[in-house]
């Protein structure tokens, strides 16, 4: 055997998944919206300020100021994560948040159990990893329907890591 051809299979990934927030506005988007509501904004502001009410024209320029800080905020929370991966011998999560603050996790696979909190209306509401007295949630800012189909796949992942390796040797 080749050094460079030893194989471990506790080490094979069974699963793997990054999980980012769901964000349906582009950059481009962003810069169209800000465009769109500066122009709308200083249209009204001017109007007002041909009226006399010159005040008003420095609250429009506030408001739009105020959009622009909300979306930045919106964009910044954007860049938290999770990564959860299985392997034979290790489920690990890495959660990473908006500010760049790392948590990892890691327990065996053999004793983790997903827990879901099921609403009847609306599906799994939470899922949490349950192992040695510990309770960590993950998923969070996945939707009903994602974390339906996540729930599924990682439970598969944790099932084929207690059944363990599987050997299939060439004949």
């Amino acid at each position: 055997m080749m050094p460079g051809n030893d194989f471990d299979p506790s080490e094979a990934e069974l699963f793997s998944a990054r999980l980012t927030p769901h964000r349906s506005l582009s950059r481009t988007g962003f810069l169209v919206l800000m465009a769109i509501v500066s122009v709308v904004s200083f249209a009204a502001g001017m109007v007002f300020l041909w009226m006399g009410a010159w005040p008003v024209f420095g609250f429009f320029g506030l408001d739009v100021l105020a959009i622009h800080c909300a979306f930045r905020l919106y964009f910044q929370r954007a860049k938290a994560s999770e990564e959860i991966r299985v392997t034979l011998s290790e489920l690990y999560v890495r959660r990473t948040s908006h500010r760049g603050h790392v948590v990892e996790f890691t327990f065996n696979p053999l004793w983790v159990k997903l827990d879901r909190q099921i609403h009847a209306e609306f599906g799994i509401e939470r899922l949490y990893l349950v192992s040695k007295g510990r309770r960590i949630s993950i998923g969070g800012f996945l939707g009903a329907e994602e974390k339906e189909s996540f729930s599924n796949a990682l439970m598969a992942a944790l099932q084929a890591a207690r059944r363990g390796p599987t050997y299939n040797p060439v004949l």
